[in-house]
């Protein structure tokens, strides 16, 4: 069956002259790079959550020791999250074209008689099954979240982590086992021969066919097709993070497109008023109350009333986990310190704080901020935001506001605020 071309099982079957060891091992290097930042960037996020705050925080409560690189999320940069998260789903998408011409690189070895030949070939062998499934799993559900498709069973936030650790660690687990020839494959930039066929040796598996079919692209060409792909998908998603005319050609970006309205708020939003189930009637100056409590007791607080409080302002943007993010908009509002204060402690040592939102259901209708968070004089609860109060896709009557944090964690439609250490 081995040597019969008509069977994928034969070195003969695959007859592509662009497969060989040099081509494989470079777009090798481009993923092990990539996926690297792409892992990296994707732990950041999680952590941005401060996820062992609060159960309300935290998507993945039984990750147990997976948890280890937990750390409590800065402030500053007031862009970190921002950037993190830009660079993780541009980078992302981006990748597509490498991780498919890759796998079509390598597809005749998923074929390869005897399926194991000792017992380190059967774990290579494992490791490749669970670097490819996890590949596909992490790169399918991302490009699903970002375009707001949840098709798939489960919260994405415990699929993807869960899904992105069996991935890395069989990732690791192939660059230990073919790092080496990797290296040598680069060392040899031959366009016909593989460094096995040069040194007279026979392959386990040849990529390189024994009767390739005609040319038409060279390798380099096919490498040059490949990062073609690759710089047409980043065009049409890094502007998601930024303003002006790029954020027009953001076509894959479901927040790409121009900005929602005009004005002081007509800029990108997540989900809408009307979406979450916010009236206007109980938004209205004479239904709606603040509820503030802590450590000497409670506190109800109308929108004019907290307009009368001392005001201060913080050009802050707002990023969301899908990548797509907004420049700094100019907000005004009370200090989250200041709201601590009113209800009995002091404001150099507020505590956490428990926000809860007038929505009723899904995701992040409550969120805990740590104390770091709440002490930042750029944390507020903001009433207005570039001079205008707040349009009720944008939390009016009072929405939080926090550097450098995770778009769901800026609560809109606050309704009551919870100090005290969490």
């Amino acid at each position: 069956m081995r040597d019969d071309p008509r069977l994928p099982s034969s070195p003969g079957f695959w007859r592509s002259p662009l497969r060989g060891p040099w081509f494989t091992s470079v777009l090798g290097l481009v993923l092990l790079v990539g996926i690297t930042l792409l892992f990296v960037t994707g732990l950041v996020s999680y952590a941005a959550y401060n996820p062992d705050l609060s159960p309300v925080n935290d998507k993945t409560p039984d990750k147990g020791i997976l948890g280890f690189y937990l750390f409590a999320w800065p402030t500053n940069p007031h862009w970190l999250y921002r950037l993190n998260q830009g660079v993780h789903v541009t980078l992302g998408i981006t990748l597509v074209p490498v991780l498919l011409a890759k796998l079509w690189s390598v597809v005749p070895k998923l074929f390869a008689l005897p399926p194991a030949r000792s017992l380190a070939h059967a774990l290579e062998r494992i490791s490749l099954l669970l670097l490819v499934g996890g590949a596909l799993f992490e790169f399918v559900t991302g490009v699903l979240n970002i375009q707001l498709d949840y098709v798939f069973p489960g919260s994405f936030y415990t699929l993807h982590f869960y899904g992105a650790w069996v991935f890395f660690a069989a990732f690791l687990a192939h660059v230990v086992l073919r790092a080496p020839a990797a290296v040598r494959n680069l060392r040899r930039m031959r366009d016909e021969r593989g460094p096995q066929e040069e040194s007279g040796a026979q392959p386990e598996f040849p990529l390189v066919s024994p009767r390739p079919a005609e040319p038409t692209v060279t390798r380099r060409g096919g490498l040059w097709l490949v990062g073609g792909g690759s710089l047409l998908l980043f065009g049409t998603t890094v502007g998601q993070s930024f303003d002006g005319p790029l954020r027009r050609t953001a076509l894959l970006a479901p927040h790409g497109g121009a900005d929602p309205g005009s004005g002081p708020n007509g800029f990108q939003i997540n989900k809408t008023a009307a979406s979450r189930g916010i009236s206007a009637t109980e938004t209205s100056e004479a239904a709606w109350r603040l509820v503030v409590r802590g450590r000497s007791g409670t506190v109800r607080l109308s929108r004019a009333e907290l307009l009368e409080l001392p005001l201060h302002s913080a050009a802050l943007p707002i990023a969301c986990v899908e990548g797509w993010s907004t420049s700094d908009q100019w907000w005004r509002g009370v200090r989250l310190r200041d709201l601590a204060a009113l209800v009995g402690y002091d404001a150099d040592a507020a505590p956490d704080v428990f926000v809860e939102s007038l929505q009723r259901s899904g995701a992040f209708r409550s969120a805990a901020l740590r104390a770091n968070q709440v002490r930042d004089p750029r944390s507020l609860l903001a009433l207005d935001v570039n001079g205008e109060p707040l349009s009720p896709d944008h939390g009016h009557p009072a929405r939080v506001i926090v550097p450098a944090a995770p778009g769901v964690l800026n609560t809109k439609w606050v309704a009551r605020m919870t100090f005290g250490d969490l």
